[in-house]
């Protein structure tokens, strides 16, 4: 007499599938008369879900954009004074410099308040770079060392370096005539200008700097050697 399998029993096909999983997770097959409810397998549900999920990101994406872009989603023009404000750069010729003056004995008193406890009271110590031209006999200006009065081309280079770049982690706090008197200062104790000398916006740009005519070029680069192999400084 051929005995019936239980509901819950799995079939004897499942004995050949991988064994992967218990044969009795598997799906069981029907009985004469009994149909079984279809459930929808793990890929297709997987498939929904990511889909669901894109059209959830789209969603997002487009939110996110209209509120960055406000009201108009254009921005605004700039004001001139916002422009002016950007545009700090000082070219050669000094046509961008601010009104104001200063000299060398002013230019000392602003160094021991907001440089001398980085770059030394004389210019040559501190934790800051040199200031100051060593005491050599150069063949050349860059002998001398890396000292920005020095190497820089232009006396314009000077002023502009200090004015957005010092002193450190409290850029722009100078005043424009603090900035023309520091000037002054480096560039007498590296005897580039004289002690009486007044800098402002016309005097500046007209100083001979030493190095003007003899600025380092960066050697060129091949595929293979250093990286400025044999540039001086």
């Amino acid at each position: 007499m051929q005995s019936r399998r239980c509901s819950g029993e799995a079939p004897a096909w499942t004995a050949l599938l991988p064994r992967s999983q218990p044969a009795w997770l598997l799906p069981r097959r029907a009985l004469p008369g009994e149909r079984l409810a279809r459930t929808p397998s793990s890929a297709t549900t997987c498939s929904q879900f990511v889909r669901v999920l894109g059209v959830f990101a789209v969603f997002m994406l487009l939110g996110t954009n209209a509120l960055a872009q406000g009201p108009t989603g254009v921005g605004r023009t700039p004001t001139e004074e916002e422009i002016r404000a950007w545009d700090i750069s000082i070219s050669p010729t000094g046509e961008e410099l601010p009104p104001g003056q200063g000299t060398s004995e002013e230019g000392r008193l602003v160094y021991r308040r907001q440089c001398a406890s980085c770059h030394g009271a004389d210019a040559s110590g501190g934790s800051g770079p040199r200031l100051v031209k060593r005491d050599v006999q150069p063949d050349h200006p860059w002998d001398f060392g890396r000292i920005l009065p020095i190497r820089a081309p232009y006396a314009t280079v000077v002023w502009d370096y200090i004015n957005r770049g010092m002193p450190l982690n409290r850029e722009g706090t100078l005043t424009a005539d603090q900035v023309y008197a520091l000037t002054a200062y480096l560039l007498f104790i590296n005897d580039v200008i004289a002690e009486e000398t007044v800098l402002d916006a016309e005097s500046l740009p007209a100083i001979e700097m030493p190095n003007r005519d003899a600025f380092a070029r960066v050697p060129d680069w091949q595929p293979g050697k250093p990286r400025l192999a044999g540039y001086p400084h």
